[in-house]
């Protein structure tokens, strides 16, 4: 029984490079020096996205600081994604301490991440802000699906974590190129365009997500018959005259 069942749900990840992404991480994960554990990598991924926040707010100062924020990214993906391969492939598995402390590591991540586009020249404060919360509900909406219906969801739509952090790292890569486009006859920065494309696309998962998880729970628990709930309910005030 793998790590997932124990902890009381299982776990899907539909991504487009979630094949090629779980045999990359079991093999790396077998020839890990063994002083390397669960813990250590969790710390890696948390530090590696704070870097990213701050090469962010660098770019202010320094625009070639970009480039550390993609290299963060794939430290990021090294150590956040290879904390439960390593676990499993051990056989060291924590379950409900595993998947708690790597999702409060995710959460206090991105906003370090979203903290850092706050900042730097790339994106509007405002942007980023509702980036976040998007993020934030979304969150939210994937750990109650998951203790409600025993399934934690990687991704949508084939769209995954690791699959998102290499949009945001050509992204960031592009910006040393072409940091503002033009829409409309309007100049705009490219991140701001890209965040609102985000947010609608998060608020759309999260409301698809919503709709689906409701609808599942809904016919999993159905509503009892009236008519036997009226019974009991005329049973129980006739014995409540009796005993006056």
């Amino acid at each position: 029984m793998n790590s997932a069942k124990k902890a009381g749900h299982v776990r899907e990840n539909h991504g487009v490079l979630a094949r090629v992404e779980k045999k990359t991480l079991i093999w790396i994960a077998e020839r890990l020096p063994l002083w390397i554990n669960s813990d250590h990598l969790s710390l890696l991924g948390l530090t590696a996205m704070v870097v990213a926040g701050g090469a962010f707010w660098a770019a202010r100062l320094h625009p070639a600081a970009l480039l550390l924020v993609a290299i963060a990214l794939a430290v990021n993906w090294f150590g956040d994604s290879l904390d439960g391969t390593v676990a499993r492939v051990r056989n060291h598995q924590r379950p409900r301490y595993g998947f708690y402390v790597d999702h409060v590591i995710d959460v206090v991540g991105a906003f370090f991440l979203f903290s850092g586009m706050a900042l730097s020249p790339y994106m509007s404060p405002v942007v980023a802000l509702v980036l976040l919360v998007a993020y934030l509900m979304l969150c939210a909406e994937t750990y109650l699906a998951t203790h409600s219906r025993g399934v934690f969801r990687l991704s949508l739509f084939r769209i995954g974590p690791t699959e998102l952090r290499i949009l945001l790292s050509i992204g960031a890569l592009f910006l040393l190129y072409k940091p503002m486009v033009v829409i409309a006859g309007t100049r705009l920065l490219l991140f701001d365009v890209g965040g609102v494309v985000a947010i609608v696309s998060m608020f759309f998962a999260l409301f698809v997500s919503t709709v689906r998880n409701t609808l599942a729970l809904y016919r999993a628990e159905p509503l009892p018959h009236t008519k036997p709930v009226a019974r009991e309910v005329k049973q129980w005030t006739n014995a409540r005259r009796h005993a006056v």
